[in-house]
């Protein structure tokens, strides 16, 4: 137990409870549940686990101290005060991030500033020279949470937000968020149990989630790099364990994810996408208007998609959304449907009720989680 330690796996808002139930089924100890992030415990290996295995997190966070402040300059004696020169060489690389809920800081740059300023000053006054500023792939990347008078110092164990997988290399107009699409893709009961499609795939993002979920492959394990590979106490032959142990989880998948889109360009980078992943013999992508589509199978379908809301792509929401509607009741019964809208007007047009609405957000845009049941003839007939 003595080698155990808390840790901080950081989250998309209203993603907390799919983050704690990724934790508990890793065997993390001691998760707790806070707002965009969930805390836990575990040792060295668990940490290296988490950073390839979870598919909701954005960071995991080693918190190192916390201390109660109360202005500026008590903020920057405390940063001053603690021994850097354990964890960073006076010839080597750092960088600082923050989050900042505070009246005595109102900008999470400055905050930045003064944190490096503390860190390089104390280097000048014990050494003759100073680490550097490496914002691409520092030695220690420091993060700094201030809420109120509170405030944690920890360090940022993975470097890149893990949305950063490592095979996307080509993207459309408006991709979606790998960490984003894989909680959606929870959130619906995505298991990997039937069949799946997303309609409108775009650059193949949800349908590369959805394979990973089905075939239970850790959805990091195509990053070349990790933070923690660059510390003095990284451990190679225990990450190659924990490597190898996770891809010893992997399993078979029985049934067919496949992905459309009417622009040929999106199709081709999703192939793309979706070879630099490892998944082409299980994802079929092909061009395909989905409003001339229907449903290729009497199975039951696992439908997700991120349909264009009109920010960055041009459409006629009234218009758009009714044919969404009208599409998914008269060619897709046995379907449940689930798709992310931000413009909440648009609801209202879709023509159908949904069984389920989920607050969440899309970038900084407030959006819903819509579901809608599609039966096999009518809703009363499938009932009885």
């Amino acid at each position: 137990m003595e080698n155990n330690f808390k840790m901080i796996a950081k989250c998309l808002y209203e993603f907390e409870d799919e983050l704690a139930k990724e934790l508990r089924e890793l065997g993390a100890m001691d998760i707790q549940k806070g707002v965009r992030h969930v805390s836990f415990v575990g040792d060295l290996g668990f940490m290296y686990k988490a950073n390839l295995s979870l598919r909701t997190a954005i960071s995991i966070l080693k918190p190192i101290f916390s201390f109660k402040i109360y202005n500026e300059e008590d903020f920057y004696k405390k940063i001053n005060a603690f021994a850097w020169e354990n964890l960073i060489d006076k010839n080597g690389t750092f960088a600082v991030e923050s989050t900042v809920n505070s009246e005595i800081f109102t900008h999470s740059r400055y905050v930045v500033f003064r944190t490096k300023d503390a860190i390089v000053d104390r280097f000048r006054d014990k050494f003759e020279s100073r680490p550097n500023i490496d914002t691409d792939r520092p030695d220690c990347q420091v993060s700094v949470h201030i809420d109120r008078e509170n405030c944690e110092i920890s360090l940022n164990t993975s470097g890149d937000p893990l949305f950063k997988r490592g095979y996307k290399t080509a993207t459309n107009i408006a991709p979606i968020n790998e960490v984003l699409a894989a909680g959606l893709l929870l959130k619906s009961g995505w298991t990997g149990q039937c069949d799946f499609l997303d309609p409108m795939c775009g650059s193949g993002t949800l349908l590369i989630e959805a394979a990973m979920i089905a075939c239970r492959i850790p959805p990091n394990i195509n990053r070349e790099h990790f933070a923690f590979q660059k510390w003095d106490d990284f451990d190679e032959d225990l990450f190659e364990i924990i490597k190898d142990s996770t891809l010893k989880k992997v399993r078979s998948f029985d049934f067919e994810i496949k992905g459309y889109d009417k622009a040929p360009s999106a199709v081709e980078k999703s192939i793309q996408n979706i070879e630099n992943a490892n998944l082409s013999e299980f994802i079929e992508v092909k061009r395909q208007d989905f409003f001339e589509s229907f449903k290729t199978s009497e199975r039951h379908l696992h439908m997700v998609f991120n349909p264009p809301y009109g920010v960055r792509l041009d459409v006629d929401i009234p218009k758009f959304y009714a044919k969404i509607g009208d599409t998914l009741k008269q060619n897709y019964p046995g379907t449940s449907a689930w798709f992310i809208v931000a413009d909440l007007e648009a609801i209202k047009h879709v023509g159908l009720r949904p069984s389920r609405k989920i607050k969440l957000y899309n970038a900084k845009l407030e959006s819903r989680l819509l579901n809608y049941q599609i039966y096999e003839g009518s809703k009363k007939a499938a009932k009885q």
